[in-house]
């Protein structure tokens, strides 16, 4: 069984990240400028929330808020749903679905941030598995060609 160990070999532990006292455009032009979806909002090193695309819109835009002049810190999501290396795929699959997030850090048993994973990724790893399965079946059926 596939574990989210085995999806951060491939995608790397980098994580783009934030802190709590900066201001939310500065966080928000850093998701546009590098494309994602989601900040690990960090105080000391540890994690203390996530800033995501939907804070944006619900706590920022909807509530006709200054981005200029909002801290982070005020407009993150502080209940921050996440996972450890060994957490099978299937499990964070599940933790994402039944708690409606699109983004899990990864601790180590001591709290560190050792990476970050995506529906996109879990999404890119079943695909991956789904075509190797069918080419193993093709081979058996029709031989190797």
């Amino acid at each position: 069984m596939a574990r989210v160990n085995d999806l951060l070999r491939v995608k790397g532990g980098h994580v783009f990240s934030i802190g709590v006292s900066a201001k939310a455009l500065d966080a928000a032009i850093l998701m546009n400028e590098h494309k994602i979806g989601s900040l690990v909002v960090l105080e000391e090193g540890r994690v203390v929330g996530m800033f995501t695309e939907r804070d944006v819109l619900h706590r920022i835009v909807a509530e006709r808020r200054d981005p200029t002049s909002t801290f982070v810190k005020d407009v993150m999501t502080r209940d921050v749903v996440f996972c450890s290396a060994e957490t099978t795929v299937d499990e964070a699959r599940s933790a994402m679905k039944n708690r409606r997030v699109r983004h899990l850090p990864v601790l180590d048993d001591a709290d560190h941030l050792l990476g970050l994973i995506s529906i996109g990724d879990l999404n890119a790893h079943q695909t991956t598995t789904q075509e190797q399965t069918i080419h193993q079946m093709h081979e058996y059926i029709y031989g190797r060609t």
